[in-house]
């Protein structure tokens, strides 16, 4: 997970001076340097500490703002927002909780709300899936079973797999949740697998599970099956973020 690639909550791309006045400021702000309500110096500080010019800060608070971060008011300040006003499917924003060190409370909330919505849209890509959805569910699968000794590679597939499922669901929303939390998925996989009890061809059939359900048609099997699977890597996830708390 890098700051330096495209963001998807603005559309703007963190590389140059401007990007790293972002990525700078936004750090500062997940991290607790500026905390909610606190204003941040002034655009003329701002200028002198990053070296740029004042219309690459103003640009830089305008992508903080998208964010949700910060509050911009003419002859006010620009003020930090409450955290619950942040953008919390943001790319960047993830990537800088992890970076700060504060995932872990993130990634158990991450994991129990896909324990809540997957099994949901694997029941609805049991009941919708074309011919094309079930290819490329079924391809992630193999990609899964063949990158068995290959954790770095595997997280990518597992990734592809729940991607696969939420766009079979033709639910915009849920394909839309998906993407946004690709990045942070593969963290958490990669995570997961430091700690988990199942070796990979073991989770692999698993996957391989939710897919034979959806290929059936069978709306409740797909569930029950992805539920499984969320579960499995919510235990996992627990213990891998408990070893590191330890």
């Amino acid at each position: 997970m890098s700051g330096t690639t495209a963001d998807a909550g603005s559309g703007y791309s963190l590389r140059g001076r401007q990007g790293h006045v972002i990525e700078a400021l936004g750090r500062a702000i997940v991290g607790g340097t500026y905390r909610p309500g606190d204003l941040l110096p002034r655009e003329a500080e701002l200028t002198e500490e990053y070296g740029v010019s004042r219309t690459s800060v103003r640009e830089a608070m305008k992508v903080l703002a998208a964010k949700g971060l910060v509050d911009i008011r003419p002859k006010v300040g620009t003020r930090v927002r409450a955290r619950e006003l942040w953008s919390s499917f943001d790319s960047d924003l993830l990537t800088w909780t992890y970076v700060e060190g504060m995932a872990t409370e993130l990634m158990r909330d991450l994991v129990e709300l896909r324990q809540i919505v997957e099994p949901s849209a694997a029941r609805l890509a049991a009941g919708r899936a074309t011919m094309h959805d079930l290819g490329r569910i079924e391809q992630a699968a193999l990609d899964l079973a063949g990158a068995a000794h290959d954790h770095t590679a595997y997280a990518e597939h597992d990734v592809e797999f729940h991607l696969a499922v939420y766009a079979a669901s033709h639910n915009t929303f849920l394909s839309r949740f998906g993407t946004l939390v690709a990045d942070f998925m593969k963290l958490s996989f990669d995570l997961q697998q430091e700690a988990t009890t199942l070796s990979l061809e073991e989770d692999a059939a698993r996957h391989v599970a939710v897919l034979e359900a959806i290929t059936r048609g069978d709306t409740e099997a797909a569930g029950e099956r992805m539920l499984q699977v969320v579960l499995d890597g919510k235990v996992a996830l627990v213990a891998a973020l408990r070893d590191q708390e330890s």
